[in-house]
């Protein structure tokens, strides 16, 4: 017999799921399942998913273990590399130790450097991510990601069909369209939902490794929201927020607990946890699959690409459809890429949107709580 769990347990399920997950990792190691731990949002899933393997992510979202890396890596570097790092050299990190072999990509010069010091733990494996997204830049990706088909192959004593993969990328699209259903939902104007539990729902699906349930389960979810949003008498309009930048996962709280509080609603994320990661579909009638897979995923808007139209459109459309009135995006200390790109961002935002724009520059730590609040209490009461 099912037993039906209200929203709100739902929701700290999805909020807990990384560290639910832990058990399960051990589970699955203890049946001798494959695992790869990865960083990014330009890892190609579909190609590890196909030999049976779960993926893991590896960014770590606490400052906890950041003073132990700072003793190996330079204090003025990204937190989340060097939370990474650091849960990484002390062990604290149930994923890092299960994983058979960890997957890394030229996505920013912290991070590939960081790479060479995880080898000294772990087998690694990186991967040579293009920093542009042309044509010429494709043949080099697809070529990667054949590369990376053959390291797992030769890693696992293994073999990788074609049909695998195409029946990896089904799963995983399927999933993707789930996700977009859900984050689908704020475009109601007032949003069903709160955009601390969007976020945790599409954090933690991450970590749910069953991904042939994860459609089914989160459809489920959608229908209680659509159903207590039809009974709501209370309708009214908030400010509405859109956040974009770098990865939320060691600030999401202090973030969007800011917007919330202050009675504005974040309607949307285009960051890697949320748009960017899983708006664009593979195409799963490509006659070649290893360029459909390698087309998708360079199509992702991420400031280490130069030029990068792809989040210059991707963030219009949100702010057309899900009605935005405002965009904050979000930097971490010390990334470069991002942080030049906040210029190219405003201009976008007030310029050709015609609409307010903020970012806030943060790391790992409490210590700018207050400050964060200040500022956004200042910023929604403007709207």
């Amino acid at each position: 017999m099912e037993i039906k769990k209200e929203l709100p347990a739902i929701f700290e399920e999805f909020a807990q799921a990384r560290r639910n997950s832990f058990i399960t990792a051990k589970e699955l190691k203890d049946k001798d399942i494959p695992m790869v731990g990865v960083f990014c949002t330009y890892f190609p899933n579909e190609i590890a998913n196909a030999m049976g393997a779960v993926v893991v992510g590896l960014c770590s979202t606490s400052d906890e273990t950041i003073p132990e890396a700072e003793k190996d890596l330079p204090r003025n570097l990204c937190p989340l590399i060097k939370s990474s790092y650091g849960f990484a050299k002390t062990d604290k990190c149930p994923f890092f130790y299960f994983s058979d072999l960890i997957v890394g990509e030229t996505t920013c010069d912290g991070k590939k450097k960081m790479y060479e010091y995880l080898g000294e733990f772990k087998p690694v494996h990186v991967m040579e991510l293009p920093n542009t997204q042309s044509e010429n830049a494709l043949v080099l990706w697809k070529s990667e990601i054949i590369k990376l088909k053959e390291v797992l192959e030769k890693h696992f004593e293994t073999t990788i069909t074609e049909e695998q993969i195409r029946e990896a990328v089904h799963i995983k699209n399927e999933e993707r369209k789930a996700l977009k259903r859900l984050y689908a939902l704020p475009k109601l104007v007032p949003s069903p939902i709160s955009g601390m539990d969007i976020y945790n729902i599409l954090y933690g699906s991450t970590f749910k490794f069953d991904k042939k349930a994860i459609p089914q389960e989160i459809d489920k979810i959608i229908e209680k929201i659509k159903a207590e949003y039809e009974a709501r008498e209370d309708k009214t309009r908030k400010p509405r927020i859109l956040i974009t930048g770098c990865p939320l996962g060691g600030v999401s709280e202090k973030i969007i607990r800011a917007v919330e509080a202050q009675g504005a609603e974040v309607v949307c994320f285009e960051n890697c946890n949320g748009a960017k990661s899983v708006e664009e579909l593979v195409d799963e009638d490509a006659a070649d699959i290893y360029e459909a897979i390698a087309r998708r995923y360079l199509n992702i808007g991420c400031s280490c690409m130069s030029p990068n139209p792809h989040r210059l459109r991707l963030l219009g459309q949100l702010i057309d459809e899900y009605q935005v009135d405002a965009v904050v995006d979000v930097i971490l200390q010390a990334c470069h890429t991002y942080n030049v790109e906040t210029l190219m961002i405003k201009r976008f935002v007030n310029q050709e949107k015609g609409i307010p724009y903020m970012s806030i520059e943060t790391d790992y730590s409490t210590a700018d709580a207050g400050q964060i609040n200040t500022r956004m209490a200042a910023f929604v009461e403007m709207l």
